[in-house]
């Protein structure tokens, strides 16, 4: 089974750090990041899908930052 991801953050160091702990536990980047400004609070914010291929039927209890 394919799992699916959409990370989301602020701009920051820490959007690229939840990224990249994503990457270190396998998952794959799927498509090209997005960025929008959040005119609200004056700030950019990050999008980046993620993919893995895991073991076992599709489970909607299951934590995927667990995978």
């Amino acid at each position: 089974m394919q799992a699916y991801r959409l990370l989301t953050g602020d701009d920051t160091s820490a959007f690229c750090h939840k990224v990249t702990a994503a990457l270190d536990k396998g998952w794959v980047l799927h498509g090209s990041p997005a960025y929008a400004f959040d005119a609200a609070n004056g700030v950019m914010r990050c999008a980046q899908a993620v993919v893995k291929e895991v073991e076992g039927p599709y489970d909607p209890g299951a934590k995927l930052g667990d995978l």
